[in-house]
């Protein structure tokens, strides 16, 4: 079963079209990684799903309802959440107040706790750190605080925007087996990331925007074995 399906999608910044009838569909459990060159779309796509963009035409469903004109805090109580680009971290506000920050739209004082500890489980580190600056962590403590905070209003379906960006390469494979674990305890997950070779490492399956349209689509294994996705994406000759 379908947890997102987008349908002919477009969506515009003024006169520039930035996404022009994109489909795609990611099922329950699945990791799915949107690949591509910068100004391809795919931030564009995710701020969309998010309630952050509006398109002017198109439909997004979640669990088989359209969220198309849903409020961006109403998708959060919805079960999406997303992991900004550039992790936008508080960095005058503790981790914990990171944290609590990112259950905004939660009441329940005990869960939320609850929630922060299966966070901590993820990203023990945060705990170790709990009353210091976000401003102050590195920056793969940052992009670890980022994707905590997006976890604790327990989303069914996360969004990542980037998660590798700036970090050193043993970071990086850090992060991406932290997604895996996160996507094994039952979250969907829509990847989107620069490092197209690691992103298909973890993906069940993956789409290649261009200029604001899907080029190609398939399983990861089927990418990763594409010569146009190795020549453009893979850096391979």
């Amino acid at each position: 079963m379908a947890i997102l399906e987008i349908t002919d999608l477009h969506v515009s910044y003024g006169a520039i079209r930035a996404l022009q009838g994109i489909s795609f569909n990611i099922e329950q459990g699945e990791i799915v990684t949107l690949i591509g060159a910068n100004g391809a779309g795919k931030s564009t796509t995710l701020r969309t799903i998010s309630g952050l963009l509006r398109p002017i035409h198109g439909d997004i469903r979640y669990q088989g309802n359209s969220i198309t004109r849903v409020p961006a805090e109403k998708i959060v109580k919805l079960g999406i959440s997303q992991v900004p680009e550039g992790r936008q971290i508080f960095s005058k506000l503790t981790v914990r107040e990171n944290l609590e920050m990112g259950a905004f739209t939660r009441k329940d004082k005990q869960e939320i706790e609850e929630s922060m500890e299966r966070v901590f489980t993820s990203f023990p580190r945060l705990k170790e750190r709990l009353k210091q600056l976000g401003g102050t962590l590195s920056g793969g403590e940052q992009q670890m605080l980022a994707m905590g905070r997006g976890l604790m209003s327990r989303p069914s379906l996360l969004l990542l925007d980037e998660p590798s960006m700036g970090l050193a390469p043993i970071l990086v494979e850090e992060i991406f087996s932290i997604i895996s674990r996160i996507n094994a305890d039952g979250v969907s997950i829509l990847l989107v990331e620069q490092n197209a070779a690691m992103a298909l490492s973890i993906a069940n399956r993956g789409y290649v925007l261009e200029t604001g349209k899907i080029a190609l689509a398939g399983t990861a294994a089927e990418l990763l074995s594409n010569p146009l996705v190795q020549t453009a994406y893979l850096g391979e000759s």
